[in-house]
C-alpha cells in the first residue's frame, strides 16, 4: 500500500491540476487504483471542466472528490499547509494491491426508509458487509437526511468506519461539487467503499474541555433536559430523599458559572456545549468519552435546556467551553492516545485525510496550518490531505455522528505489512 499527496496553489485549473498530478505521480511511482481530490470553490465556475481535464492527464479507474471553502494538502517540501479561501487543489493517489474498491453516488430520495432491512442498504450501495468495508463520504450540506445515511450505514455496516465531510462553499450548487468518477453532482452523496488489506482509524477531536461535574439526566423529552441529578448522589439516597436530588439543568449551570473565572465566564456566554458520555459504564472520563453537541437554548420559566441531539433520561451529560488552547490540547491528547495503542510491530500509518470545521483554521486559533501541522509533528512522514467542512463525519463510542467544530482524521494503514 503506497498514498502520495499533492498541493497546489495556481490560480488556473489546467496549470493546478498538473502541479498535483506530476507531483503526485513522481512520489506514488507506481500505478494509482484510486484518485481523491480537493478542490477550492474559487474554482466553482470550473468544475464542470474538472473531471474531463482529469480524465487525460490521469488514468485511473477510481476517483471521488468535492469542493470546499478551504483545502488541506502536502507541499513538495513536505510540509502540510491549510490553505483556506485561495485557490487550492490537493490531490492524493493511492495504489492499493489487495483491496477492493467501490465508488458510489447516493441521491437523498434513494434512502431506504428507517425501518427497512440491512439488505436494502446493501443492496442500494452494492457492498457486502461480509468484505468487511470502510467508507469515505463526502456529502451536500443542502440534504435534510444525512443522519438517516448515517444510521442506515452503521445499521447494516455495524463495524465499518465511516468517515468524511460535508462539502463548503458558495450558495450555488457547484459551488460545492460532488465528483464521483466521471460525474459532477448537484446533491446527495459520493464515497468510495474500501476492503481487503486495509485498516482506517479514526480521530475525532471536538475541541472542547469539560467544566464542572457530570450530571445524570432524570427527566427528557426529545432533545430538552428537564431534571438532573448530582452523580455524587446515589441513586437509592436521591429516592428515599423524593426530590432532593433533583434540579434543573439551568440551576446547575448557574451554580457552575458562579465557579468559574472571570475569563470563563465570558466565554461561557457564546461557547457553551453540551457533552453526552457515550459509555454509560465508564467512570473515569476522557478526551473521546462525549459526544458534544451546542447548548440550543433556554427556557428560564422551568430551568430547561435544549441541546442538538435527542437525550432520553438515565443518560449523563457535563457542559464544556469550546476554545483554541481546549482544542489544542484535546487533540495533543487524542494523537498520543492513538500512538500509544498502535503498537510498533503493527503496520503503520502510510497517508491521512483531515476533514476540519469551517470554524476551525486561522481565525480560530490565530495562526495558520493549527490542526493539520499538529498531526504533522506526531507523524511527519505521511501524506495528509483534506478541506474545511459544513460538517465532520466520524464516529464516537462506535456509532457514526454528524458534527460540528470538529477536526476528523481518517488514518489508512495495511491490515499486514507488504
Amino acid at each position: 500500500m503506497k498514498w502520495a499527496s499533492a498541493l497546489s496553489t495556481q490560480p488556473s485549473l489546467e496549470a493546478a491540476l498538473d502541479d498535483v498530478i506530476a507531483a503526485a505521480q513522481d512520489t506514488l511511482n507506481a500505478p494509482a487504483d484510486l484518485a481523491i481530490l480537493f478542490i477550492s470553490t474559487t474554482f466553482a465556475s470550473e468544475f464542470p471542466r474538472l473531471q474531463p481535464l482529469l480524465q487525460k492527464k490521469l488514468p485511473v479507474r477510481h476517483f471521488i472528490g468535492c469542493g470546499g471553502n478551504g483545502v488541506i494538502g502536502t507541499t513538495q517540501e513536505g510540509e502540510t499547509v491549510e490553505i483556506e479561501e485561495e485557490p487550492g487543489i490537493t490531490l492524493t493517489l493511492a495504489s492499493l494491491p489487495d483491496v477492493d474498491i467501490h465508488t458510489f453516488h447516493i441521491y437523498e430520495d434513494e434512502l431506504p426508509d428507517p425501518d427497512s432491512s440491512p439488505l436494502t442498504w446493501t443492496e442500494l450501495l452494492e457492498v457486502d458487509p461480509a468484505h468487511k468495508p470502510h467508507f469515505i463520504l463526502f456529502a451536500d450540506p443542502s440534504s435534510s437526511k444525512i443522519n438517516d445515511l448515517l444510521q442506515g450505514l452503521d445499521y447494516a455496516y455495524p463495524s465499518a468506519v465511516k468517515v468524511g465531510g460535508l462539502t463548503s462553499g458558495t450558495t450555488s450548487w457547484n459551488g460545492s461539487g460532488l465528483f464521483c468518477d466521471d460525474q459532477l453532482y448537484q446533491e446527495g452523496t459520493v464515497g468510495v467503499a474500501l476492503s481487503g488489506n486495509i485498516i482506517v482509524d479514526t480521530i475525532v477531536a471536538q475541541g472542547c474541555r469539560p467544566i464542572g461535574q457530570p450530571y445524570r439526566v432524570a427527566e427528557a423529552e426529545r432533545n430538552v433536559v428537564l431534571q438532573v441529578e448530582e452523580q455524587s448522589v446515589p441513586v437509592e439516597a436521591a429516592a428515599n430523599a423524593g426530590d432532593m436530588g433533583l434540579q434543573t439543568p439551568l440551576e446547575a449551570l448557574q451554580a457552575l458559572v458562579q465557579d468559574l473565572d472571570a475569563e470563563e465566564r465570558e466565554l461561557a456566554q457564546n461557547s457553551l456545549s453540551v457533552g453526552i458520555v457515550c459509555n454509560e459504564f465508564k467512570q473515569n472520563l476522557e478526551p473521546g468519552d462525549f459526544l458534544i453537541r451546542n447548548l440550543i437554548g433556554v427556557d428560564p420559566r422551568i430551568g430547561a435546556i435544549a441541546i442538538g441531539d435527542r437525550i432520553r433520561p438515565g443518560q449523563r451529560i457535563q457542559f464544556h467551553l469550546r476554545d483554541a488552547q481546549a482544542s489544542e490540547d484535546e487533540l495533543k491528547e487524542l494523537l498520543k492516545q492513538y500512538v500509544q495503542r498502535t503498537p510498533v510491530t503493527d503496520a503503520q500509518p502510510t497517508a491521512a485525510l483531515l476533514f476540519d470545521c469551517l470554524g476551525r483554521g486561522e481565525r480560530f486559533y490565530e495562526e495558520p496550518d493549527f490542526d493539520s501541522q499538529l498531526f504533522h509533528r506526531y507523524f511527519p512522514d505521511i501524506p495528509v490531505s483534506g478541506f474545511f467542512c459544513n460538517g465532520e463525519i466520524g464516529p464516537i463510542g462506535g456509532t457514526t455522528f454528524l458534527h460540528g467544530y470538529t477536526a476528523a482524521f481518517g488514518i489508512f494503514r495495511s491490515q499486514t505489512e507488504v
